[in-house]
């Protein structure tokens, strides 16, 4: 491993080289090493937008806090709810670390949010209108990230991977409370169960969306260059073709249906073939026009405003301290 030293008296392009023989031996990049300014901003980006949509995505759940049905569902997804805000912090943390040769910090990430620069998941600007929403968020669309987020648990950047231990770890929790709630449903009265069809017939768009376009037989720059990296290891088609054989048939199984009467497996492919969703409306909708996007952004931004005595708090007391 070459030492700060070393690559002081490296060329730029020297210096490349030695970051991807390091990365090409499996070797894992930490916070204060050598970086390109490529593989910074994106995984700034990355990092940015994954921890801003774990917070943002406990805010459909949260709206079922008060309206659980049982108590043990109601505490449930309080504990839920709280995981996510947590991951949310621990990932903006990891964020931090990388911004901060740049002079940013955690308050110019939410200022980005506010002013619709930082983009959160397609997902998380949706309704979540009845008690089966809440199943199918925390079966389907925790499942598809779990998906999304176990590809990159043994990314380059090791604050990262580190970082998806834990939150993997948690997650697999989350589907599975999500799992027993659409379980209930599916087994319980004939208005339960429409009440959950009725919500994965919402959902199904928004999570073929959730793992972004296709690429149409092309990589593009930025999904090519991360996997270069190590940052991914797999495209956003194969992201969704393993959420599709894990999911569509326990969806069947059910007894639900999807709207899409195209999808089937192709045997002669190895693969699904699927309805495209409106791909103009992702676009929309992950620029801040959702149908749910502005009411969760302004309460967001009113949280962040009426805490702010807490961080003024902690900072002066931070000053008197030291």
């Amino acid at each position: 491993m070459q030492t700060q030293s070393d690559m002081r008296d490296m060329t730029d392009n020297e210096k490349m080289e030695a970051f991807l023989a390091r990365i090409d031996r499996g070797e894992k990049i930490e916070a204060d090493d050598w970086m390109p300014d490529d593989y910074r901003n994106q995984l700034i980006k990355l990092i940015s937008m994954h921890g801003i949509s774990e917070i943002m995505g406990a805010l459909p759940e949260k709206e079922w806090v008060p309206k659980a049905p049982t108590l043990r569902r109601k505490l449930a997804i309080m504990a839920k709810v709280q995981d996510e805000m947590g991951h949310g912090q621990l990932l903006l943390r990891v964020a931090e670390d990388l911004m901060a040769p740049l002079g940013k910090n955690r308050e110019d990430l939410l200022n980005d949010l506010f002013t619709g620069r930082l983009k959160f998941h397609n997902v998380f600007h949706m309704e979540a209108p009845t008690w089966a929403d809440a199943g199918v968020i925390g079966w389907l669309v925790d499942g598809a990230a779990i998906i999304t987020q176990t590809m990159s648990l043994d990314s380059s950047y090791a604050p990262y991977a580190r970082a998806l231990h834990r939150i993997c770890a948690e997650e697999k929790f989350h589907a599975q409370h999500g799992e027993s709630i659409v379980l209930e449903l599916a087994e319980g009265t004939a208005a339960q169960k429409q009440m959950l069809q009725d919500a994965v017939t919402r959902w199904w768009p928004s999570l073929l969306m959730f793992f972004g376009p296709p690429e149409d037989g092309q990589i593009t720059s930025n999904q090519q260059q991360n996997m270069r990296y190590k940052i991914r290891t797999q495209t956003n088609e194969e992201l969704r073709q393993a959420f599709l054989n894990k999911y569509v048939q326990r969806i069947f199984h059910l007894g639900l249906t999807l709207p899409d009467e195209t999808i089937h497996f192709d045997e002669a492919a190895n693969k699904w073939v699927y309805q495209q969703p409106d791909w103009n409306e992702f676009k929309q909708i992950v620029k801040g026009n959702g149908p749910r996007s502005s009411q969760r952004l302004r309460l967001r931004e009113m949280s962040y405003e009426e805490s702010k005595w807490v961080r003024d708090a902690i900072l002066a007391y931070g000053r008197v301290a030291g």
